[in-house]
């Protein structure tokens, strides 16, 4: 046998570390798709297969949990639990403290704090607002939206329980729910809401058609952290969001 002297580099890039439900096949692909010169770093936690307020709150019983299984040599730039309705169920401040038990990070983010922060550096003020979900998982995100100055006077759902069912809605189902929704009311953005749900590819053909913002989940999330991470870099993504100036 040979025993090898080594040296060590410092190694100092952006961290973003990202809680994923144990149910999402889409935000890892999304996000790596948008890596910038970012790291990043990936847990899952318990989630249910049917997307209800009480499988939704269970889940702030593994969030710590999740967050400990990032390396604990890592003070992270900013960490993103990646859950619009399980945030607006359990709860921003919750989700923070949580997090920040189970790892070392600067920040923290989920999709509601990220679109009420889009919405502000977009200047939108009505939106419609296109949920696979059940109307009762959605209304505390809207309730949310509207005490933070985002009307949402046009409201859609695909009626769908089932996460299985969520990540398989065709693209041509979504484009034209919200093109529908763009019509219903008179809004200045549109927003597609779910990590699960398969959006990205349709933001630009979306926003070049109907002339106006479209925000997803996962857009939202990842120029949060970017924001947070004060690392414009770090991830970069379709659409008006990423092109607008801070």
């Amino acid at each position: 046998m040979s025993l090898f002297s080594y040296t060590t580099v410092n190694i100092e890039p952006t961290r973003i570390g990202i809680i994923v439900l144990q149910s999402d096949e889409t935000i890892e692909r999304d996000l790596m798709a948008m890596r910038g010169d970012a790291d990043l770093f990936f847990s899952r936690v318990l989630s249910g297969q049917e997307v209800t307020a009480e499988t939704l709150q269970s889940m702030a019983g593994h969030i710590a949990a999740s967050a400990s299984l990032f390396p604990q040599t890592i003070n992270f730039d900013a960490v993103g639990y990646a859950c619009t309705s399980g945030t607006a169920q359990i709860g921003v401040s919750e989700i923070e403290l949580l997090v920040k038990s189970g790892t070392q990070t600067k920040t923290v983010s989920q999709p509601v704090s990220a679109l009420v922060a889009a919405c502000q550096h977009l200047g939108l003020k009505r939106i419609a607002f296109l949920s696979p979900y059940i109307e009762s998982v959605s209304a505390n995100l809207r309730q949310v939206l509207q005490d933070n100055g985002v009307e949402t006077p046009a409201f859609g759902t695909f009626g769908e329980a089932e996460e299985s069912k969520v990540v398989r809605i065709a693209g041509a189902s979504v484009m034209a729910a919200a093109k529908t929704l763009a019509q219903e009311a008179v809004v200045d953005g549109i927003f597609l809401s779910c990590t699960n749900l398969r959006t990205m590819d349709l933001i630009c053909p979306l926003e070049a058609e109907l002339g106006m913002p479209v925000l997803s989940s996962n857009l939202v999330l990842a120029w949060h952290l970017t924001q947070l991470s004060c690392n414009p870099e770090a991830l970069s993504g379709p659409g008006r969001l990423f092109a607008a100036k801070a």
